[in-house]
């Protein structure tokens, strides 16, 4: 299996780090081809501009950015991600939670590759989206380093349920070009953790990985499944008992 790993801390020595480097070893320890983005080393662009996309003609930003992807003249680092994507069966987003999302980096490395025509609006009249598009078949699964401990990101929790914070993540970029998205890997109290439960952890992050092409993704109904109607909300009658906000959009 191709696995992409794309990795953002500044600072290589850090949790997410490490825990990057225990992914990359067991992968290959698995027999995985693996590819790094390690987006500060890269020194990844992280702002979306006109400069990415070469001498195009279209006045609409997002547009123009799937005129540049079928002209072939967005620029070589997008290109370079983009024919990773491609590549890649299974993606892996490692990161801390910083202000409740990814770190601004990688949203701009989201910005930028996943453009259009390549990510979305790549299917002429019938647009495909939420569990279809380019990208659909392969999993992605998110690994984030939490520095909160576990009852504050819960349904009754001060900072609110680690699902619905996660949700424009998982949903909104990942499923809607067409990803599976699997469980999230979440570790909790971060801000001072020890070796003896780094090591646990990493523990459980090998095991999670070794299973990797056996886990079920997240159920989140496909948009051309038949359960939205044409203004693109859900049919009522359709939602489980208990599913109230972005629960209503996972089945069963």
């Amino acid at each position: 299996m191709n696995v992409l790993v794309v990795y953002a801390h500044p600072k290589p020595d850090s949790l997410t780090g490490a825990l990057k480097d225990v992914a990359v070893e067991q992968l290959r320890a698995d027999g995985h081809q693996v590819r790094i983005t390690d987006l500060y080393a890269m020194g990844w662009k992280a702002h979306a501009d006109i400069d990415d996309f070469g001498a195009v003609e279209e006045p609409n930003f997002m547009l123009a950015s799937g005129e540049a992807y079928r002209e072939g003249t967005l620029s070589p680092d997008i290109r370079a991600e983009q024919e990773k994507l491609l590549w890649a069966d299974t993606v892996l987003l490692h990161f801390p939670l910083w202000w409740f999302s990814m770190p601004a980096i990688m949203k701009g490395w989201v910005d930028r590759v996943l453009t259009c025509g390549f990510a979305y609006g790549a299917g002429g009249d019938a647009i495909p989206r939420y569990g279809a598009g380019v990208l659909a078949g392969r999993r992605a699964m998110l690994v984030v380093s939490i520095g909160g401990k576990a009852p504050s990101y819960s349904d009754r929790g001060v900072n609110g349920p680690v699902e619905d914070l996660l949700f424009p993540i998982q949903h909104g970029i990942l499923y809607y070009p067409g990803m599976d998205v699997l469980p999230p890997f979440l570790v909790h109290g971060t801000i001072r953790l020890g070796s003896e439960r780094f090591d646990e952890v990493a523990d459980d992050l090998r095991e999670r990985l070794s299973n990797l092409e056996k886990i079920e993704p997240i159920r989140y109904r496909p948009q051309g499944g038949g359960d939205y109607d044409r203004s693109l909300r859900l049919e009522p009658g359709r939602e489980s008992v208990d599913a109230t906000g972005f629960g209503l959009h996972v089945t069963g």
